[in-house]
């Protein structure tokens, strides 16, 4: 079983680098392609789209489909938009290819929540979900790092195909190591879908999802600029700045899913929100000061992707509960409500920076945290109230 997670772990750390690596890539793109800047962000969003689509649409349609074969379907859809992305012609074609790996990200994740969940008992259910979504975190720390480093000195068409060949091993690795054995999940009916998205219980923890998640990328992804302007360090150290919050980052995931096992995916998430929101407001008073917000930063990794295994352990727990028929499409939408908060999150970052400045996007993230957390203190209490022996 844990080569089985390994798999997934392979899977999704080829997944995680080519979701973030672009962010590095986009002014050697927009200048080889001859478009904007502002263009060649457009891709980062192409990608937020086609994981929105994917993850709730592609794994409702694919519910019949035996779990391993999808599983390695999807992967070859991916390894092919790498593909298709190093040979990009133009930046039409470059779009074309985000957008499919998109779509294979957004169902993989879905699936492979369920997937990891069926491979351990069921008090290792948040371990199994942090082990599988460690791969994008050691992403954040190492391939993202590594892509860039080769985009810049080999072309970004090569990142592409580095990241294709991890893509080839995590084929290879899934059709040898992930059992044949894997249960499908009931089959959905039309009722059983719009119970999905409709049932208010688990509309609440879609919105702690977006919430939870895109508080950190209120500030986060503005965190370059804001550790060279406030805290005057130099481009070259917030490159090492970033590789201490990946570390950070996959240091959480774990310590966040065996939290959420011992005590259960509310606690968890209470006290792992709670934190997030007072380091963010910490980050507020010490962005100034060099050594103190390195500090703040890295303690904030540790909590910024705390949150992931819990969260997605809960929802798939509630579907469980409320449409059982419909787990792998509940699971879906959370990772769609992953990305939309990654998404309202930049922008509304964005709006902070335009309009009050770099120094004001920590608060703000933490006042989004903030209301998370209350939203999950109001869910713990609803589970109390109608199940108080599973309580």
């Amino acid at each position: 079983m844990l080569l089985a997670l390994l798999a997934l772990t392979i899977s999704a750390f080829a997944i995680g680098t080519t979701e973030f690596v672009i962010v590095g890539l986009i002014p050697t793109i927009a200048e080889q392609l001859g478009v904007t800047v502002p263009s060649a962000g457009m891709l980062v969003s192409i990608y937020a789209i086609g994981v929105a689509i994917g993850a709730p649409v592609l794994t409702a349609l694919t519910g019949r489909v035996p779990r391993k074969l999808l599983l390695v379907a999807l992967m070859v859809l991916f390894t092919s938009g790498n593909l298709l992305a190093w040979q990009a012609p133009g930046y039409e074609s470059l779009v074309v290819a985000r957008l499919l790996t998109g779509l294979a990200h957004g169902v993989f994740f879905s699936i492979g929540s369920t997937i990891a969940t069926s491979l351990v008992a069921k008090e290792k259910a948040a371990s199994a979900i942090a082990m599988m979504f460690g791969g994008l975190t050691v992403a954040l720390v190492t391939g993202v790092p590594l892509g860039t480093f080769i985009g810049q000195h080999f072309g970004w068409r090569e990142t592409f195909l580095a990241v294709s060949l991890i893509g080839m091993v995590a084929i290879i690795t899934s059709m040898i190591l992930i059992p044949n054995n894997i249960k499908n999940p009931a089959g959905a009916s039309i009722r059983d879908r719009l119970q999905v998205l409709t049932h208010p219980r688990l509309l609440l923890i879609y919105v702690i999802t977006a919430l939870g998640y895109g508080g950190v990328f209120t500030t986060f992804t503005f965190l370059a600029p804001m550790m060279q302007e406030l805290a005057g360090y130099s481009g070259p150290a917030v490159s090492w700045i970033l590789l201490a919050y990946g570390i950070a980052v996959a240091i959480g995931n774990i310590w966040g899913g065996k939290l959420a096992d011992r005590h259960g995916a509310v606690p968890a998430l209470r006290f792992i929100f709670a934190a997030l929101a007072v380091s963010l407001l910490v980050f507020q008073f010490t962005a100034g000061y060099s050594t103190a917000a390195l500090l703040t930063v890295v303690v904030m990794g540790v909590f910024a992707f705390g949150n992931v295994p819990g969260l997605q352990v809960y929802v798939v727990q509630k579907a469980e509960q409320y449409t059982p028929n419909a787990v792998d499409v509940a699971s879906g939408l959370n990772i769609a409500a992953f990305n939309v908060g990654i998404a309202l999150g930049a922008v509304m970052g964005g709006q902070v920076v335009t309009s009050l400045g770099l120094a004001q996007t920590p608060w703000i993230g933490a006042l989004i945290v903030v209301v998370a957390l209350i939203l999950t203190g109001l869910s713990g209490r609803l589970d109390k109230k109608y199940h108080p022996q599973s309580a």
